[in-house]
């Protein structure tokens, strides 16, 4: 197994599992025979979903389920309480809830399949997939690589032979230098994460010199996120909940108006959600920033079937003190600028690498140190814009959540789907019981954007006044 692979391995804790949970929501009923047969021809076309992972005196190693046992890991459910479209969502809700607080069984591959056949006229399939087989961009696209692009299956509907090579380009050109970031992060882990205190890493700077040595004495010199309702002690239950989709194409209106992008709007709102709830739960939020740790894509997606992680991490800004949207807005975007100059992902991987092989004492330092600095894990993925199949229903929605690591206990989870853009929330239920109050904010915040966009005086400078008085007009209109 790879060091990265065997740093997720070791993550695991049980107030954070470290699994990726997704929801696939299709239109019509979905056949567990059908189901079955998909997993088995697709999934199982990964070698590694055969295989679980073994600690041994000389590291994690991929083993061969001699037990392997399909009907286990692809399994019926079915939700309890009244039908409705609300109620419905509300108990599929409390069950992607209950297993996403439900660690895989480590003596068997650790991914399963439920399937909800019966949900809101169609079905529902919630997936669970241990971080130490894949990250999250990675899993996405094996899910996605079930999907057809027409209703009846064939090779060449396949969603891979359509999307991934187009979409691949760019991330290609990030891997050169990956050695040298994981004997950097390789380095610091053998100063105990002290590095701040100890003389050495003057002489590391001279040695190495340049940006790569300035971004990593940066991510360890971070102060802690400020104390707020979202961080504090875990329990171990989890609490999952998704808001209504919102057009594409109004996220890219808004973007055009004010300069940014797609991702800045959708980062904006969601802090624009989280200061509403946290406002009206009586936090003090003058002048707060918190971070949110947002994964970046370090290989093409057409790799994908490589498995294993592949990604960093960077340190996102979110201003949920601020109470203009426009300048919430504004700050996310400088904030995101700047995160695409630095090379923060790439020591980033370089210290997950190292964790891998570090001593108990030393990971679990280095564990608490860096969830220490961010308050949430933020994930925006950009998804496919034409309709999928998977076993012949067609895939109306689309969601999925990454495990937190350590103390962090909120996950934010972007993913556009179809034009539509589906944003949902995961949260200890110590932290945030009601998510849903949370993720009926991002429609409202994102609204508020849409109207400032519309109706602000670009020619002058908007104060937060100003922007209360434009939205108060709106309202009372």
């Amino acid at each position: 197994m790879s060091r990265v692979d065997t740093a997720w391995l070791r993550m695991e804790r049980p107030t954070n599992p470290m699994m990726i949970t997704g929801v696939l929501m299709f239109a019509e009923p979905m056949s567990l025979a059908r189901l079955k047969a998909v997993i088995r021809q697709r999934f199982l076309a990964y070698s590694r979903f055969r295989q679980k992972p073994v600690e041994g005196a000389t590291g994690a190693q991929w083993v061969e389920d001699e037990t392997f046992d399909l009907d286990w890991h692809v399994q019926l459910a079915a939700l309890p309480g009244r039908t409705g479209k609300a109620a419905e969502k509300r108990a599929l809700e409390r069950f992607v809830s209950q297993l996403a607080s439900t660690p895989l069984d480590p003596d068997r591959p650790m991914w399963q399949f439920h399937l909800v056949e019966r949900y809101q006229g169609g079905s529902a399939l919630v997936a669970r997939i241990h971080h130490c087989y894949a990250d999250g961009i990675a899993l996405v696209q094996v899910l996605l690589s079930l999907t057809d692009t027409s209703r009846e299956p064939s090779d060449a509907s396949r969603l891979d032979k359509a999307w991934l090579k187009h979409e691949a380009a760019p991330v290609a050109r990030r891997v050169g230098a990956m050695e040298r970031y994981m004997k950097l992060g390789g380095k610091a882990l053998e100063q105990g994460m002290a590095m701040m205190q100890d003389p050495s890493l003057a002489t590391l700077l001279a040695r190495e010199g340049g940006e790569i040595a300035r971004e990593l004495a940066h991510a360890l010199a971070l102060r802690d996120d400020p104390p707020s309702l979202l961080r504090g002690r875990l329990g171990v239950s989890k609490r999952v909940a998704w808001a209504e989709p919102l057009p594409l194409e109004e996220v890219k209106a808004v973007g055009r108006a004010c300069g940014c992008t797609v991702n800045d709007v959708l980062m904006a709102a969601a802090a624009g959600a989280l200061r509403s709830y946290m406002r009206e739960r009586g936090e003090a939020l003058d002048g707060l920033s918190l971070r949110a740790t947002v994964p970046v894509n370090l290989r093409p997606l057409e790799h994908a079937k490589k498995l294993g992680n592949h990604f960093g991490l960077v340190f996102l800004d979110l201003p949920v003190g601020e109470a203009n949207p426009l300048r919430r807005l504004e700050r996310v975007a400088d904030c995101m600028r700047q995160l695409k100059q630095s090379r923060q992902a790439m020591v980033a991987y370089g210290l997950l690498a190292a964790l891998g092989i570090a001593p108990e004492p030393v990971q679990a330092l280095a564990l608490e140190l860096f969830s220490r600095k961010a308050s949430l894990v933020a994930t925006n993925v950009p998804g496919p814009q034409q309709p999928l199949y998977l076993a012949g229903c067609e895939l109306s929605e689309i969601m999925f959540w990454v495990p937190q690591t350590g103390s962090i206990g909120i996950g934010l989870s972007i993913l556009s789907y179809r034009g539509r853009v589906h944003f949902g929330l995961i949260a200890d239920a110590r932290l945030i019981p009601d998510p849903d109050a949370v993720v009926r904010r991002f429609g409202e915040e994102f609204d508020k954007l849409v109207y400032l966009a519309l109706m602000a005086d670009w020619s002058q400078p908007l104060d937060a006044h100003a922007a209360e008085a434009v939205l108060l007009e709106a309202a009372d209109a």
